[in-house]
C-alpha cells in the first residue's frame, strides 16, 4: 500500500531502496500493483519477495470488472470461478517469487455492509451513545450475519479447497485474512471451521490488526477471539495502527495497544506493515521503534516490508 504513492508508482526500484534503507527486509506485493509493477518487483535483487496479497497483479475482466472485486463466495457460479482464477495466479506468482505467504480474502455474505454496522459506525462517530442503543445495533448485526452466513460459507469452503490444492502444488502457504467488515468472511469461529479441514502447511490464519480492532470497537467481534481460536494456526500478521475507526496509520499514529498484540504474536509469522500511502517517512521510522519496543518486531533482526 505504502508503495502506490506519486514518487514510487512508476519506480518501484526507488521504494525497495527506501524500503531497504528503512530496515525492511522483504517485500509483500499488494492486489493493487498491475503486473508491469509485480515485475518490477520480481526483477530486482535488494529485497526479496517474501508474501502476496491475492489477487494480485491487478486485472480488469471484460465482464466482471477489477479482479480485487470477484467475490470466492458469490452466488454466481461464473464470478466465483473467476475469484479462485485469479487467486490462482496469485499462488502461481509466490510460487515463482519463492514467496512462501499467500495471503486470501475468502468474500462475503452479502452483497453490501450490513445496515446495522452502518448504524454502528455512525454512532461510533457520534462518540456519546446509551449502551442500550449501541447493543440493539450489535445484536441486528449479528442475527443478520447468521442468517445470511451457511450458503455463502459453503461457497467459501468450495473455493478454499479448490486453492488449497494449486497451493500444495506450488508449495506455499494461504493465509485467511480477517476482514473489516462484519458481512466479510471469515468470523473467528468460521476460520476455526474451515481451517480444521485443511493442514496447517497449507493453510493458516493472517491478522489484520486493523481490521480486528475495528470490529472490535464497533462491538461486533472481540479482537482476542481471534487468537483464541486460532493462535496456533496464525500464519502473518498485517500492522498498522488504528484512529478512531481509520485504520493503516503508522504506529504511534493511533491508539492501538501492540504490547498486548505481541504477547499473542507467534514468532514464524510474517510480519507485514501495510500502511496508508500518505504516511510519512519519519512516521515509519518512528513506527518501527514503537513496534520494537513493544515487542512485536526485533530492530535488528529479518523482518517484511510491506508493499501493499
Amino acid at each position: 500500500m505504502w508503495a502506490l504513492q506519486p514518487r514510487f508508482e512508476q519506480a518501484l526500484d526507488a521504494f525497495v531502496e527506501r524500503a531497504r534503507a528503512l530496515g525492511f527486509s522483504g517485500i509483500e506485493i499488494n492486489h493493487s500493483m498491475d503486473a508491469a509493477q509485480v515485475g518490477v518487483l520480481l526483477a530486482q535483487r535488494a529485497l526479496p519477495v517474501v508474501a502476496v496479497h491475492a489477487p494480485a497483479p491487478l486485472e480488469r475482466h471484460p465482464a466482471h470488472g477489477w479482479n480485487r472485486s470477484l467475490d470466492p463466495a458469490s452466488e454466481d457460479e461464473a464470478e466465483r470461478r473467476l475469484a479462485v482464477h485469479y487467486a490462482g495466479r496469485s499462488i502461481e506468482l509466490a510460487g515463482e517469487a519463492g514467496a512462501s505467504l499467500v495471503v486470501l480474502h475468502l468474500g462475503a455474505v452479502g452483497l453490501a455492509q450490513l445496515q446495522p454496522e452502518r448504524t454502528l459506525r455512525r454512532l461510533f462517530a457520534r462518540g456519546s451513545v446509551s449502551e442500550e442503543e449501541r447493543g440493539a445495533s450489535v445484536e441486528a448485526a449479528l442475527r443478520e450475519r447468521a442468517r445470511l452466513a451457511p450458503p455463502a460459507l459453503d461457497r467459501a469452503r468450495r473455493s478454499l479447497a479448490e486453492l488449497v490444492l494449486l497451493a500444495e502444488a506450488h508449495g506455499v502457504t494461504l493465509g485467511l485474512e480477517c476482514r473489516l467488515y462484519h458481512h466479510q468472511i471469515p468470523l473467528p469461529s468460521e476460520a476455526a471451521e474451515l481451517l480444521a479441514e485443511h493442514p496447517p502447511e497449507r493453510v493458516g490464519y493472517v491478522h489484520d490488526v486493523g481490521h480486528a480492532e475495528i470490529q472490535h470497537r464497533l462491538g461486533l467481534v472481540d479482537r482476542a477471539s481471534w487468537f483464541d481460536l486460532l493462535g496456533e494456526r496464525l500464519v502473518g500478521v498485517h500492522l498498522s495502527d488504528v484512529n478512531g475507526l481509520a485504520d493503516h496509520r503508522a504506529p504511534g499514529n493511533g491508539d492501538v495497544d501492540f504490547r498486548w498484540l505481541a504477547k499473542r504474536l507467534s514468532a514464524g509469522a510474517v510480519r507485514t506493515l501495510e500502511i496508508d500511502q500518505d504516511e510519512p517517512d519519519d512516521d515509519i521510522e518512528r513506527g518501527l521503534e514503537l513496534l520494537g519496543e513493544a515487542g512485536v518486531i526485533t530492530r535488528g533482526a529479518p523482518r517484511p516490508a510491506d508493499a501493499s
